[in-house]
């Protein structure tokens, strides 16, 4: 039996994971989610994952799982923790030394939206609307619990570099979700290969694929699992 340790997004809080959660319950696997402190301005990257690593305390046989700017902290806990399993899910990876601000600019993030935008016939100008661009394959009942979930968002944990010197020694997964218009998928594929030489595994799903397909992400973290154990 595994713990899965899943490590939300940016201003929301754990309970985008809830049907992942039961989902993983159900197939045997601890579960904990935990609530990062996004709203508190004293709070950076290592509060961030200190916040987890108090959360899982003694458990063992850890999968570590950060969705979206959850990929800067879950590599730290994971680290932190010696866990057996690394996975990112339509994740930003960071590199050392580099600030989740400067993340955007250096990844090309805008211009690949822009493309993106262009290709589907949408306007790259428009106002992003997360409903259309971030939660479009999300059941729409869903999509409005999550966004009325949204906590203000500090900007502290974005000032400071990424504090590991390198990627940690754990065997990594990166899981992307196709048909994310915020996160294109042609833009996380060149991302993976570019920073962690490894190619992603690509499943269905908007920006918030543990919405809008979570038993299906449920059987891949598990196969995963059994892949390491």
């Amino acid at each position: 039996m595994a713990t899965f340790v899943l490590i939300h997004a940016a201003a929301t809080d754990s309970s985008c994971w809830h049907l992942v959660s039961d989902a993983v319950r159900r197939r045997g696997h601890d579960v904990i989610a935990v609530d990062l402190p996004v709203d508190n301005d004293s709070a950076d990257l290592s509060d961030y994952a200190a916040t987890v690593l108090d959360a899982v305390g003694e458990y063992r046989d850890v999968v570590v799982v950060g969705h979206s700017f959850g990929g800067f902290t879950a590599p730290l806990v994971a680290h932190g923790l010696g866990a057996n399993l690394l996975v990112m899910l339509q994740a930003q990876i960071p590199q050392p030394g580099e600030t989740p601000g400067q993340w955007w600019s250096n990844t090309g993030h805008a211009e690949a939206r822009r493309r993106q935008d262009e290709a589907d016939g949408r306007d790259p100008d428009a106002p992003l609307d997360p409903l259309e661009i971030m939660l479009h394959d999300t059941p729409v009942t869903l999509a409005k619990e999550m966004l009325a979930h949204q906590r203000d968002q500090s900007a502290t944990p974005f000032e400071k570099p990424w504090p590991l010197p390198e990627w940690p020694t754990i065997p990594t997964r990166v899981l992307v979700a196709r048909d994310d218009r915020f996160f294109p998928l042609e833009f996380m594929r060149r991302i993976t290969r570019e920073r962690l030489r490894i190619e992603p595994d690509v499943m269905p799903g908007d920006h918030c694929p543990m919405l809008g397909h979570p038993e299906e992400l449920a059987n891949r973290l598990v196969a995963y699992w059994n892949e390491v154990r």
